[in-house]
């Protein structure tokens, strides 16, 4: 029987997930042989493992592919010097700290995959288990609040703490919460870089964004400034303002919220909030932000448009969510959650903001909300 992409008989390192509720799991070592911690979140896709683990938005997450085979296609080629063809990934290097899978592919048949994806994984010393029933483990997940993970196997080196920023106050005898640290400087670039060439220029804040929404933006003849979070907006010339998704708490991102009020929301000019650039913008207008009980992440998750109430299949990735009862009187509800009526989405009255909790520049539906992005640029 073929098992984890073999046709022979594979000897593996046993290793160990162990859970702050208590529970523990045994499974089969993959990946780098590094011990780990971090939230656990699940992921529901059959595709786009390269996607999700090179998102920003799961820095500091351990990610459970709930379908039962990860790696068949191995991992796409990943050109550096021009990374807005390099489409299968979202960022330089993989973000989440590691991953559990049903089964693991270890080989690598595709016409665009350069490498396997275990060792896409050891190269980038990240760990992973297989051998584990992830659709259990997802329901574990789901019946906690919060829940936190240990990857670890006998003799397995510590992580090293120089690879993300957030890591060097991180104690090993502890579990990793991402949301106690600001996550913005592991995320954002450190200088300026302009992307594309068009008739209009977006400044872009970087707070983790992944690469598909500068892609759309470029396709869209736009000029794309990305930004560092902690930059001086005052100092920026554009026709429009995009701020990002990413990971952590919308209030745990230092002077971000304050300097969006200031200068951005006080330029009139087009803004488009996404995922955490919608939620640092709600919290800039004087609304509120909670965290979920149950985050939102999957491909499918069904949202509605407001007052025409027309569904929409949404891509998510998302923890925290704006309290609806905190929505400010100048702004009105734009899109809503057909599982749980959290918000999804805001537009300002009389002013052109505008913001999603959704990816528009994911492929859900598979392009349903794709028009958001268009909508936007037709506002500069």
């Amino acid at each position: 029987m073929m098992r984890d992409g073999n046709i022979f008989n594979r000897k593996y390192k046993k290793a160990y997930l162990k859970l702050s509720n208590g529970m523990s799991f045994e499974g089969n070592a993959v990946g780098a042989d590094v011990s780990v911690s971090g939230e656990m979140v699940f992921n529901t896709g059959m595709l786009g493992y390269s996607e999700a683990m090179t998102d920003p938005s799961y820095l500091g997450q351990i990610l459970v592919f709930s379908f039962c085979l990860i790696g068949n296609y191995g991992v796409p080629v990943f050109k550096n010097k021009n990374f807005l063809i390099s489409k299968g990934h979202e960022s330089s290097s993989i973000k989440t700290q590691g991953i559990i899978v049903s089964n693991i592919y270890s080989s690598c048949y595709h016409h665009n995959g350069k490498i396997s994806l275990e060792e896409w994984m050891k190269n980038q010393e990240v760990p992973g288990i297989s051998g584990i029933d992830t659709r259990y483990l997802v329901q574990v997940i789901r019946d906690c609040k919060n829940l936190w993970g240990r990857i670890c196997s006998d003799g397995a080196k510590m992580q090293n703490k120089n690879k993300f920023e957030f890591l060097k106050n991180f104690k090993y005898n502890e579990y990793i919460d991402p949301s106690k640290y600001n996550l913005m400087p592991s995320v954002s670039i450190k200088k300026r870089i302009t992307l594309g060439r068009g008739s209009k220029k977006i400044a872009v804040v970087d707070c983790g964004v992944k690469w598909n929404i500068i892609r759309m933006l470029v396709e869209r003849n736009c000029e794309v400034e990305l930004l560092p979070w902690d930059i001086d907006f005052s100092k920026i010339k554009c026709d429009g303002w995009v701020i990002s998704n990413g990971p952590g708490d919308p209030r745990n991102t230092g002077d971000l919220v304050k300097r969006i009020k200031e200068y951005i929301l006080n330029s009139d000019k087009p803004v488009l909030g996404i995922c955490l650039g919608h939620q640092l913008l709600s919290l800039a207008s004087g609304a509120e932000t909670k965290r979920l009980n149950h985050g939102h992440r999957s491909h499918n998750q069904p949202v509605f448009s407001l007052p025409e109430k027309i569904a929409y299949m949404s891509s998510q990735n998302h923890r925290y969510a704006v309290e609806k009862k905190s929505i400010q009187p100048e702004w009105e509800l734009w899109f809503e959650n057909a599982n749980d009526n959290s918000v999804e989405g805001l537009k300002h009255r009389t002013k052109p903001f505008i913001s999603v909790q959704f990816h528009p520049e994911a492929s859900s539906g598979p392009n349903d909300t794709s028009w958001i992005m268009d909508k936007f640029v037709a506002l500069l």
